[in-house]
Order: C-alpha cells, then structure tokens, then sequence
C-alpha cells in the first residue's frame, strides 16, 4: 500500500517475516540468497498496514515474491489455506479491537515496536548462525 507511510517499526517487523521465512517465498519456496536479490521478497500483510491493531501480528504477514504477493498476497482466501477458519477468525477479532489499534497508534513514534523487531531479528540471526534452519518464529510486539 502506497499510501501508508513506512516506519521503521515497519522496516524491522518486515525483516523479521522474511528471516522467519529463512529468505524463501512461503508459497512457490524460491530462496533469495543475501543482497540485491532479497528486494523481490516482500512483507505480504492479510489485513492491510493501516489496521493498527494488527499491523504488527506475525500471524498477519507472510514472506512472499513479488510475483506471489501480486498474486495471491494479502487475501484472506490465502490465510484461510494456511491457518484455517478459526484462527482467522481470531486475527480477525484481534483486527477490529480498537483498543488494541489505538495503544499500537500511540506507541509508533517512541521507538519501542521497532528495537523490539531489530532485537527479535537479531535474536532470529544468531540462531541462522548456529545452524538453525526452517521456520524461524519471532514474538509480537502486543
């Protein structure tokens, strides 16, 4: 989405996903290696950037290619194949809490949500050094 600025939160949480994913995309499994190659993979959101109380979900996001995000990305037909009716259906309750979007909102700008991404990331990292492979999970921020 164009039309919604990026924060840094954004940058780290969207590091996150894709670490998570070992760099692979998570539907057609093509790998992007270090460097200018990772740009073709991206952050796909099932509920868009601009619901606050779900912006920062790992549930909400999955790594996927630039062809796959055009695709399929961000659609909750493609949530439903991975995580079922029922668990999209918590995301989706968790999506209309507004109380949840308003504390999201306020925290953005003290720089909380994004060290606790960069510290996740690095956390995720140190373990790909070690040898880990696979799926990588990470703790949300709320």
């Amino acid at each position: 989405m164009s039309g919604i600025k990026r924060t840094p939160a954004d940058d780290a949480f969207s590091l996150c996903i894709r670490e998570r994913a070992g760099w692979f995309c998570e539907r057609c499994r093509k790998y992007y290696p270090e460097g200018v190659a990772r740009m073709g993979l991206h952050c796909s959101h099932v509920f868009s950037r601009g619901n606050w109380s779900v912006r920062f979900d790992p549930e909400n996001a999955e790594s996927l290619c630039y062809g796959c995000h055009s695709h399929c990305g961000g659609t909750e037909e493609r949530a439903r194949e991975l995580m079922g009716d029922g668990a999209l259906e918590l995301l989706r309750k968790r999506k209309n809490d507004t109380s949840l979007g308003r504390m999201a909102r306020k925290t953005k700008g003290k720089g909380g949500i994004a060290k606790h991404f960069r510290d996740e990331l690095k956390r995720m990292q140190q373990l790909r050094s070690e040898g880990v492979q696979g799926r990588i999970e990470f703790e949300g921020y709320f």
